[in-house]
């Protein structure tokens, strides 16, 4: 058969189309108009925020207040204090975590270097921020990662939130809270920084308890041990150098935070870094960045010494 005969035979024919034919344009394009579009989405979330912020601040201030009060003391502690009394008592504390006369040493000529390029005041603020956010990351934190470790259905509900709070970028936990708080509150980027730096101590605190040896738990159990008896006694002890690797990524994690809340008025070196972005002084931003470098260079001996000071511990037993 020819191709004449074959255009002859089905001209004027209508197509027959299957039992689940695609829709036509038309109704393509009259569907998409009846969709929100992303501006009406994102104006209706705005407003939804609004209406319910006021009351959404009843219920948070009275929880949120001693934060502000902990990082006012904590700002007012560690700038008001001449360096002479400060320097040394951050070096005992160094002493008695460490153990070690070069990581003293060490930490001592990075203070003098701070004094020295006159960053000394901003490193303060800085550390203030840091020590309140990360000792509140532990005080939540470690009882999260412990009730996660004796609940697998806990772990399931708190996993997702984790995730969630991992990989929003930094910049995104500030946008709900500048709506909530006043830019002159502390609180402010307080919030922002343990929200963004709790999660490697809950998950390292979970993970080191699962990971407990079961002959051990089992010799526990043969010793008459309570729940409570296993926990302080063994599971804790046995995985506290996760827990402190945890602190570790938590501690650094704040640091970070903490540079990038100077936009919110989070007081310290990321005011110079900011101020260097914003008028383009280089040399500003470049000196402020390797004072952030230094504070964090002595976060993380500090406290991977206080970690070999326990792996030492424990293998000694």
């Amino acid at each position: 058969m020819s191709m004449e005969d074959l255009v002859a035979q089905t001209s004027g024919s209508d197509a027959e189309g299957g039992p689940f034919p695609f829709p036509s344009l038309d109704a393509l394009n009259d569907a998409c108009g009846k969709i929100p579009q992303s501006r009406d989405l994102t104006v209706g979330l705005e407003e939804g925020f609004l209406d319910i912020r006021d009351a959404l601040r009843i219920v948070v201030d009275p929880i949120t207040q001693p934060l502000s009060w902990m990082l006012r003391n904590a700002l007012d502690v560690m700038t008001s204090t001449p360096w002479w009394v400060m320097i040394p008592l951050l070096l005992i504390v160094v002493w008695a975590v460490g153990r070690n006369w070069r990581l003293t040493g060490f930490v001592a000529l990075c203070f003098g270097f701070l004094a020295f390029i006159d960053h000394y005041d901003y490193a303060m603020q800085t550390l203030a921020i840091i020590f309140v956010c990360a000792f509140i990351c532990v005080l939540l934190g470690v009882p999260i990662g412990i009730a996660m470790s004796r609940s697998d259905r806990m772990q399931r509900v708190v996993i997702p939130i984790l995730d969630m709070l991992q990989t929003l970028p930094p910049f995104v936990y500030l946008i709900p809270l500048i709506f909530l708080f006043s830019v002159t509150e502390p609180k402010l980027y307080g919030i922002a920084v343990i929200l963004y730096a709790i999660v490697p101590v809950v998950r390292l605190t979970d993970l080191g308890i699962r990971l407990v040896d079961k002959d051990v738990i089992e010799a526990a159990d043969a010793f008459g041990m309570t729940k409570h008896q296993k926990l302080f006694g063994v599971q804790i002890p046995l995985a506290l150098p996760n827990i402190m690797a945890g602190v570790n990524q938590t501690i650094m994690m704040s640091l970070a935070m903490v540079v990038i809340a100077s936009m919110v008025s989070a007081p310290g070196l990321g005011i110079l870094v900011l101020r260097g972005i914003r008028n383009l002084e280089l040399g500003v931003g470049l000196i402020a960045g390797l004072g952030i470098v230094i504070i964090a260079i002595v976060l993380d001996r500090v406290t991977k010494a206080s970690l070999a000071r326990i792996d030492a511990s424990q293998s000694s037993r």
